[in-house]
């Protein structure tokens, strides 16, 4: 007769063991990972708004000025000399400012000047690039993630080749997770410039008024045909 192996029992004790160590540990990762996912992307924090120095604060007033967006543009002169009425004057196009330049932090200090978006949205420029990250509320009635706080990122290509705009949306995530070309309605990696600008419409009339589009070094550049 065959004996059993001397220490078999403790053997198949310690296998137990071990099998119930590997199963601590992984509903403790589980646990922590779940955690860490509603943290994340449930219950997110708000962005901190941009504040600009003083030095960047004077440029940006400087740039909304010239496009007739702060008090003190061209447009508005008559008004402070008139005590706030409105002055009749001729129309023209003479000096008239056709580029537009911001800086990454500019946008989104724009963002916080007289609203909370700033909060609940960011901006970035890369090269030929502009990134969104935006916090969106659901509805109380939503199930499950009602009353929860998403987080949703996007990107697009933008920039002039070709003697026209280019447009690109690079993709959207939710929680993290890549959205589906076919749930973007089949426009994920494709220039809409070139692919709806030949007919009459948004996309059309986009292109035939932009005359260059340029983002570089955190900085966007845009000028207008006349």
């Amino acid at each position: 007769m065959t004996q059993p192996a001397s220490g078999s029992g403790s053997e198949r004790r310690l296998g137990c063991l071990q099998v119930a160590g590997l199963l601590l540990v992984a509903i403790v990762a589980s646990v922590l990972i779940t955690i860490w996912v509603i943290r994340s992307y449930l219950f997110v924090s708000e962005f901190t708004p941009v504040t600009l120095d003083a030095g960047e604060e004077q440029q940006l007033e400087a740039k909304l000025r010239r496009l007739d967006l702060l008090e003190g543009g061209s447009a508005r002169s008559g008004e402070e000399e008139s005590g706030g009425a409105l002055e009749p004057e001729p129309y023209s196009e003479e000096g008239a400012e056709r580029v537009i330049q911001l800086t990454e932090r500019e946008l989104n200090a724009l963002l916080a000047k007289n609203t909370d978006l700033a909060r609940k949205l960011a901006i970035d420029l890369s090269d030929d690039l502009v990134s969104l990250k935006l916090l969106l509320p659901v509805d109380e009635d939503f199930p499950m993630l009602g009353g929860k706080i998403l987080r949703l990122k996007a990107g697009a290509e933008f920039a002039y080749r070709d003697g026209r705009p280019v447009v690109i949306l690079k993709g959207v995530t939710i929680m993290g997770v890549p959205v589906p070309n076919a749930w973007l309605g089949g426009i994920k990696n494709i220039d809409l410039v070139k692919e709806f600008g030949a007919d009459e419409g948004f996309w059309k009339a986009f292109s035939d008024g932009v005359a260059d589009i340029a983002i570089r070094d955190g900085r966007l550049r845009i000028e207008l045909k006349e």
